[in-house]
């Protein structure tokens, strides 16, 4: 929640933040009476900058320098941003950035990864995106295909393409036509349902296992139980774009740990618990609660969802100094524009 200060100091403040985003220096209070319509001489811009500076908005690297943005000056302004400002994109950008998914009509996975590198082309940053829900998934159909022997492959199929697949040994021989009607009774019960929800029943099936009559119906049961991964279990990356535009902005220590983060299954989990719990665009400023190694980034992160249904997200990783009135814009943009493209597959 942004904090509340005075019209002054807040027109400052955001002069000041604007004018280190865009210029990479120092600010001081002669540069801001020149840039910004304040109204105030440069001696009441310098006492104002002084407050904030004991406010801990902004600090001085050194007694002769101007002063720059602390961490939690750029939350306040992000804050003002989302709360008060009306971001806007370029029209040309907007449409570019549409009709760049609006020509891929392949499965979502491909369109999830041309969103990331989409975003990553247009902010000049590393754009991230995570899949679908595994859970939110719904099933299409399970299949059994008699393999070798006892073998059999087990494919589970969603409405957007296969979830799983898996050779699996059971405890006799088994005729295509069997494995077929087994299938054929499985899916009448669970096709159309969620992953979790097809989980939760095959678990409850399990427990009342005097229901199910059928032996070999009973020991499928119990092997897509164990095929089909709980949501901690498939937590990855489906799209890392964006990789050569890393020394732009990052040490080559912190391009290490944004990679380490990515790889980082904690990381994944806390990201999608934090988006998972809100709709729509958010910016966390310095990552130090997510993964502290890389403390001194920011990632501005939007949900994409499926025929309303909140799916997955994607966003960009860049430095704190990133300028947000433009990346706020263009991240939820390219989060709407893929929504609508989901919807229509």
């Amino acid at each position: 929640m942004m904090t509340k200060i005075d019209t002054r100091l807040k027109e400052i403040l955001c002069a000041i933040i604007q004018s280190h985003i865009d210029l990479n220096i120092p600010i001081g209070s002669m540069l801001i009476a020149q840039r910004f319509p304040v109204g105030l001489s440069p001696a009441t811009v310098r006492s104002t900058m002084a407050k904030l500076e004991e406010m801990g908005y902004i600090t001085q690297p050194h007694r002769s320098a101007g002063r720059v943005p602390t961490e939690k000056g750029y939350r306040f302004y992000v804050d003002y941003l989302m709360g008060e400002q009306t971001l806007c994109i370029n029209s040309d950008l907007t449409k570019e950035l549409s009709d760049r998914l609006s020509i891929i009509s392949q499965d979502s996975d491909t369109l999830i990864n041309a969103a990331a590198r989409t975003l990553s082309l247009f902010s000049r940053y590393l754009a991230i995106a995570t899949p679908p829900k595994i859970d939110d998934i719904l099933l299409k159909r399970i299949k059994f295909i008699k393999y070798e022997n006892k073998k059999i492959l087990v494919v589970i199929i969603s409405d957007e393409g296969v979830v799983k697949n898996k050779i699996i040994e059971l405890d006799k021989i088994y005729t295509q036509k069997h494995l077929d009607m087994a299938s054929n009774k499985l899916n009448c019960e669970f096709s159309g349902l969620t992953i979790k929800k097809v989980r939760e029943k095959i678990a409850y099936q399990l427990y009342k296992e005097k229901t199910v009559c059928d032996q070999l119906v009973a020991n499928l049961l119990y092997l897509c139980n164990t095929i089909i991964p709980p949501e901690n279990d498939s937590l990855y990356l489906n799209g890392l774009s964006g990789t050569s535009n890393l020394p732009d902005f990052a040490t080559m220590k912190q391009i290490k740990n944004i990679l380490r983060a990515i790889e980082d299954k904690r990381f994944m989990l806390q990201l999608l618990q934090l988006i998972s719990k809100s709709n729509g665009t958010r910016v966390f400023v310095g990552m130090e609660n997510i993964f502290p190694p890389i403390s001194e980034l920011s990632m501005v992160i939007s949900t994409y969802s499926k025929n309303k249904f909140i799916s997955g997200a994607v966003g960009i990783i860049g430095p704190t100094r990133m300028n947000y009135k433009k990346m706020i814009p263009i991240v939820d943009h390219t989060a709407k524009a893929l929504s609508r493209k989901l919807s229509e597959t």
